[in-house]
């Protein structure tokens, strides 16, 4: 009863048309010749592997889990074929490097394959999630000899990664790590080091499974004479199986059994002076590591749209469907009947608009979001690299935690939809609530972005990113006020500029005498900056759905279609942004101490 099909006609015309990515990529060298037709193809493609192969192993998946033994992990019947499927398509070199085995397109595309592939399978997809990140990590810190080794295995998905950072004691705070490196016959340490890994890791996505050949892990770890906390720490690259095919002393002693993405292995590992080689230099390991957190956290954001968009087309196809009671008002040119579908009823009218606009809002902002990625490194232009990395910087964090909370959000208010069948493992909605719930979790919990947001990306440069980034979304009010039907939005996009920043302004001024107050108003800022950024997407949408050269062609949605959600976000979703910057501007709210 659960099914998933990429819009690829929705996509396709946010990414060529409202974000004008063809024109991006023509002043980007490494993207030669990419135009808007080749995109397209990529969509589809990308489309039928989600839909046709991946969606089908979703549900029995969820049902059946992984299964462990000493020997290892198995996962859920059709996720090996499906996953030998993936890798023979070229999908995880999407975006590497040609000269790495990959297939050197934008991360933008990379974006759009990984929406579909949560929406298909949300727990199949954390295998794959973590590769580009790997491939990063080995592109830009390890030495030549484990480059040529390991990233086109990496970068081609002929073997997976995984990232090992939590342990038992050290959950956010990474400066608890206690696994030790020890150099092998007491090297020197410098990056290309082998070292021996002793220590425990829990929660590790993928940490053994039955897919590929080998596992390439990515362990931080602690040197005998490292500094304590976080500057203290070094990454190690860790192979199941050595070069020579020996095994290595790396072991998954159990899963965990979840609330959701049951499909999805996550392990506790333990590493018994297990062998490896340092990435980078000693002592810089989470700086190494932060090229790899970063890409998981906004593959995370991206989680959080999978989520949105497949519970908004279930939502609406059951809508359309289930008749129930009398319609107090019909839409034109139909007739009456005992019984009207659920998607008549302002309830459900309301529901079912709220899912689409947030959808459309969320998609643009994150596409923009890889564009900007793209442009960050690929860019002739020094200036704009600068500007496009000051960017993406600051969006990541309200990517991970926005994203993720209005998928989970979202998918929890679609059930209602269904009434009592959406609380039914066959109608699909349920899993889907169970699924999304860990993304609000992981790669950083999303109260630990929103401080981050607030203390590294809008106060600790004096509010300049924020201030250039605001600058540069003010341009849209301006195009908006051109025409008469865009001038709402226009409007609306202002006066969320305007909030975001005079609350800010107003956060700087009082931090120093209220050092916690930032703290406090962390997670509404967020929210609030979401909100902003959400009014640009539907000002964005609404101007290109009413411009005749850039209107959405054949097998989408209409123009009215797009502007009736852009229009329903701004009137209806967008007046809950004053309850965030009202409540960070609250410097004297109460916030006391709990408990004994």
């Amino acid at each position: 009863m659960w099914t998933y099909r990429a819009p690829v006609a929705d996509m396709h015309w946010l990414l060529a048309k409202v974000l004008d990515a063809p024109a991006s990529w023509a002043a980007l060298p490494a993207f030669d010749g990419l135009d808007a037709d080749t995109a397209r193809e990529v969509l589809e493609q990308a489309g039928r592997f989600a839909g046709e192969v991946l969606a089908p192993t979703n549900a029995p998946g969820d049902l059946a889990g992984c299964t462990w033994t000493p020997d290892g992990v198995t996962t859920p019947p059709g996720f090996a074929a499906a996953y030998k499927a993936f890798v023979d398509g070229g999908w995880p070199a999407l975006a590497c490097a040609p000269e790495a085995g990959g297939q050197g397109l934008p991360q933008l595309l990379n974006a759009a394959l990984y929406e579909m592939l949560t929406a298909a399978n949300h727990a199949w997809t954390m295998y794959p999630g973590l590769l580009h990140g790997a491939y990063e990590v080995l592109l830009h810190h390890a030495v030549p000899e484990l480059r040529a080794r390991y990233l086109e295995k990496v970068a081609t998905g002929e073997w997976l990664a995984t990232m090992n950072l939590t342990e038992p004691q050290a959950g956010s705070d990474l400066g608890l790590v206690r696994t030790k490196a020890d150099p092998v016959d007491g090297a020197s340490a410098a990056n290309g080091t082998p070292v021996l890994i002793t220590g425990h890791k829990i929660f590790i996505s993928g940490g053994d499974h039955d897919l590929t050949d080998n596992i390439v892990h990515l362990v931080l770890c602690r040197l005998a004479d490292a500094p304590s906390g976080t500057r203290g720490l070094s990454l190690a690259i860790v192979p199941k199986f050595m070069p020579d095919g020996a095994r290595n002393a790396v072991f998954c002693d159990g899963i965990e059994k979840k609330m959701g993405i049951k499909g999805s292995a996550t392990c506790q590992m333990r590493f018994e002076r297990a062998q490896g080689w340092l990435i980078g230099e000693p002592n810089r390991g989470l700086s190494a590591m932060f090229l790899m957190m970063n890409s998981a956290r906004l593959h995370v954001g991206m989680q959080g749209i999978g989520h949105l968009e497949a519970a908004t087309q279930n939502a609406h196809a059951y809508a359309a469907e289930r008749l129930q009671m009398r319609a107090a008002h019909r839409p034109a040119g139909t007739g009456g009947s005992a019984a009207d579908p659920i998607a008549w009823h302002p309830a459900m009218r309301r529901a079912l608009l709220t899912l689409q606009a947030r959808t459309d809002g969320a998609r643009t902002l994150a596409y923009w979001i890889a564009l900007l990625l793209d442009e960050a490194g690929q860019h002739p232009d020094a200036e704009h690299r600068r500007a496009a990395a000051d960017h993406v910087a600051l969006l990541t964090p309200v990517a991970k935690a926005f994203f993720t909370d209005l998928g989970h959000r979202s998918a929890d208010e679609a059930l209602g939809i269904w009434g009592g069948y959406g609380f039914v493992h066959e109608y699909g909605i349920e899993q889907t609530v169970r699924d999304s719930r860990i993304a609000l979790i992981y790669e950083g919990t999303n109260e630990i972005q929103a401080v981050d947001l607030m203390q590294r990306k809008l106060l600790d440069d004096g509010g300049r990113r924020a201030e250039a980034l605001r600058t540069w979304l003010g341009d849209e009010v301006r195009a908006c006020h051109a025409d008469a039907v865009t001038c709402p939005f226009g409007d609306a996009l202002a006066l969320q500029l305007e909030a975001w920043g005079d609350t800010q302004s107003a956060l700087l001024a009082g931090a120093k005498d209220d050092p916690e107050w930032p703290l406090r108003a962390a997670d509404d800022m967020l929210a609030g900056v979401g909100h902003a950024l959400m009014a640009w997407a539907w000002a964005r949408i609404a101007r290109h759905a009413v411009d005749p050269n850039g209107a959405p062609g054949a097998g989408g949605r209409t123009a009215a279609q797009w502007l009736d959600a852009a229009r329903f976000g701004i009137e209806w979703l967008l007046p809950q942004a004053q309850v965030h910057w009202q409540r960070a501007a609250q410097r004297n709210a109460a916030l006391p101490f709990v408990g004994p």
